[in-house]
């Protein structure tokens, strides 16, 4: 029989979990409890949380979805909210700040459907959501600044032919 403790914690993942559509599993152990701790307010900034729990609780409490292969070794779910090219950059440059290179990526969970650890990867070379609307912003502005300008060009010829 399952004790209260796991059970209360069991209850509490799902709760944590209940509708999220991106999360990554990663490796963190050899992290410092101060390195630990900025890589959490670094996830918190973007968006995200960090979740350290039991693989076996993990595992339950994710349900259909089988991370079961991921879930070796110490594990931490890394639930991203609003922007998950954010988190995972977050998590990207801790590895690249630290010489062990920790968080390590196991599996990864985007809108809905497990994906491959190089997709992540690639999520993270992004940058974050405000970085990709103002770079769509700027490519639609010089667009449109096109457009006015044959407008204005095709106008005055229009002009021309008609005097």
């Amino acid at each position: 029989m399952p004790n209260q403790r796991n059970q209360n914690i069991l209850a509490s993942l799902k709760a944590s979990l209940e509708g999220v559509e991106t999360f990554f599993v990663v490796d963190y152990q050899g992290l410092s409890a101060g390195q630990l701790g900025a890589l959490r307010k670094q996830v918190v900034e973007k968006g995200g949380r960090i979740i350290v729990a039991k693989n076996s609780l993990i595992n339950l409490a994710l349900g259909e979805t089988d991370f079961s292969d991921a879930l070796k070794g110490p594990s931490a779910i890394v639930v991203a909210q609003d922007d998950a090219a954010g988190v995972a950059k977050a998590l990207s440059d801790a590895a690249k700040a630290n010489d062990k290179g920790i968080p390590t990526m196991k599996a990864g969970f985007l809108e809905g459907k497990r994906v491959d650890i190089s997709v992540v990867a690639r999520i993270a070379s992004l940058g974050t959501k405000d970085q990709l609307y103002s770079e769509l912003v700027g490519v639609l502005g010089a667009h449109q600044s096109n457009f006015v300008g044959i407008l204005e060009a095709y106008k005055a010829q229009l002009e021309e032919a008609a005097a």
